[in-house]
C-alpha cells in the first residue's frame, strides 16, 4: 500500500477512523529531512500492508491539522491507534530506526 496524502478534510476520516494504526508524516516541499525519510516511508508502507498505514500531511498545504497537533518542526511522525497518539517522533531518522519505532508501538 503507498502511502496516503491526508489533507485536513480527509485527516478524520483516513487517520482518527482508520481500523488499523496510522503512521502520520507531517512535511514539508522544502524540508531537506522530510526529503530525506520520504523513500523509507514509501518502502516501509509496503513492507507493513494492511498491518500499518502509513499518511503525509503537508504542512503548508493543510495548516488547520498541523496547528491542531500542535506542530513546531517537522519531520514529525505520529503513531495513531484506535483514533488516539500512541507515540511521537520529531527528526529524521534512518529507516532501520522508524521501523523498530513502528513495530514497537503496534
Amino acid at each position: 500500500m503507498p502511502t496516503v496524502a491526508v489533507t485536513d478534510a480527509t485527516f478524520d476520516a483516513e487517520v482518527r477512523q482508520s481500523d488499523i494504526p496510522v503512521v502520520v508524516d507531517f512535511w514539508a516541499e522544502w524540508c531537506g529531512p522530510c526529503k530525506q525519510i520520504g523513500p523509507a516511508l514509501e518502502e516501509l508502507s509496503a513492507e507493513f500492508n494492511g498491518r500499518v498505514k502509513i499518511a503525509k500531511v503537508n504542512v503548508d498545504e493543510n495548516p488547520n491539522t498541523a496547528a491542531s497537533m500542535g506542530i513546531r518542526g517537522i519531520p514529525a511522525l505520529f503513531l495513531f491507534k484506535d483514533g488516539q497518539v500512541v507515540s511521537n517522533k520529531v527528526g529524521a531518522a534512518p529507516k532501520s530506526a522508524l521501523q523498530s519505532w513502528i513495530s514497537e508501538s503496534v
